[in-house]
């Protein structure tokens, strides 16, 4: 990642590959949902955003823009008016719903006071699911199936993380939970109970009476203090935007009645940023394998042809067992390259020299131990079933 101005950032080619599997994994858990993707478009028209009102309440947050005929247009922060008028356009009676939408899509928002990289910054990649249901108590529903879903998905990536009441701010509506991840530089505060399920942002009233130690509102245990990062965020927002929108549907009475929506939104870049701080040791980062650019570094000592041949014969197998391999032939110092591929943070070393060719092994050395197993070439596949 290299900064291009304040808050604006360029992925590199490992970044984005650690981008493109957490994009991955969304999005296979959203489809198993039964949600469908779509893309909006980032630049917008002011009008819908002037039908709720949020248009002046976003105030300075907003990029705003004229075009050349003066009309006014935004890059948008969050998409629910526009995912709004197209329900309003294209969903005409209950028999269409239950509906659930997603894109993932880059967001601006112009921060004030842009800092910690990915996790604070002007433009960044969001997916951003909205729901329409024919009733509260099945907007309630798919609520409950959403949760679900991003539990798969933290759990997939490999997070530690909480899931906390939370206040609905700026997107309005009722029930909101964050999906925290677990981080001491996390900028937000939380308290949860290790007895039960309770949790809360300390922005929300209940929460901000509470201390470390306090009593559990739930169950009387006392609770602990945590940093978090807000990775995930879920609401259900009623007839919020739909009764200003008028986005209305004929119910089974046929009567016309107003949506009933939800939105559920995870921070796919901050989410980058988010595995480092929570994965990571002196060395450098300690990828999750489900989202680490490479599951394996194949690191070639020497630059002799028998050592090269082993190395080019190891990576194609690797390669045509679907193994995503980097693999380092530099004319490097060994002292170099392990440095290299312990910043890296790819789970699995594997390295071919000539002394170790000369007993027909390779190493073999997972990023988050100090352990290196000696193995022959043969075996390695088999023991990648486990890395």
């Amino acid at each position: 990642m290299r900064l291009v101005g304040a808050g604006v950032y360029e992925l590199l080619p490992l970044g984005l590959r650690v981008l493109q599997n957490i994009s991955a994994i969304v999005r296979d858990e959203m489809n198993k949902a039964g949600a469908q993707e779509l893309l909006m478009p980032a630049l917008v028209p002011a009008e819908h955003f002037q039908e709720t009102g949020r248009w002046e309440s976003f105030g300075e947050t907003l990029f705003r823009i004229k075009d050349r005929h003066k009309a006014d247009y935004m890059l948008a922060p969050t998409h629910e008016e526009i995912i709004t008028d197209l329900a309003r356009r294209e969903i005409k009676s209950y028999k269409q719903l239950p509906t659930t939408l997603y894109q993932i899509q880059m967001k601006y928002r112009d921060e004030p006071r842009p800092r910690a990289g990915l996790l604070r910054c002007r433009e960044f990649l969001m997916k951003d699911a909205y729901s329409f249901d024919v009733s509260e108590e099945a907007a309630l529903k798919t609520y409950e199936q959403m949760k679900n879903a991003y539990h798969a998905i933290f759990g997939r990536i490999g997070l530690d993380y909480r899931v906390v009441a939370a206040d609905s701010g700026a997107m309005g509506g009722s029930s909101s939970a964050e999906f925290q991840v677990l981080a001491t530089t996390g900028e937000d505060s939380i308290v949860a109970c290790e007895a039960c399920d309770y949790a809360a942002n300390t922005e929300i009233a209940d929460a901000a009476k509470l201390k470390e130690g306090s009593p559990c509102p739930n169950c009387n245990r006392p609770i602990k203090s945590y940093r978090g990062i807000e990775a995930g965020h879920i609401f259900v927002l009623g007839t919020h935007y739909s009764e200003k929108m008028r986005a209305n549907f004929l119910n089974e009475q046929g009567q016309e009645a107003p949506l009933i929506m939800g939105c559920y939104g995870i921070g796919i870049s901050r989410l980058v940023a988010a595995a480092i701080e929570q994965h990571h040791d002196a060395h450098g980062i300690v990828w999750p394998i489900s989202i680490a650019p490479y599951q394996v570094i194949l690191t070639t000592l020497g630059q002799d042809d028998a050592v090269m041949d082993a190395s080019e014969e190891l990576y194609n197998q690797l390669q045509e067992a679907s193994v995503s391999t980097l693999w380092d032939e530099r004319n490097e110092r060994p002292g170099v390259k392990f440095k290299d591929a312990d910043l890296l943070g790819i789970p699995v070393r594997i390295t071919v020299g000539a002394k170790g060719l000369a007993d027909g092994i390779v190493e073999f050395k997972e990023r988050h131990s100090d352990a290196v197993e000696k193995i022959t070439p043969d075996n390695i596949l088999a023991r990648l079933g486990n890395p």
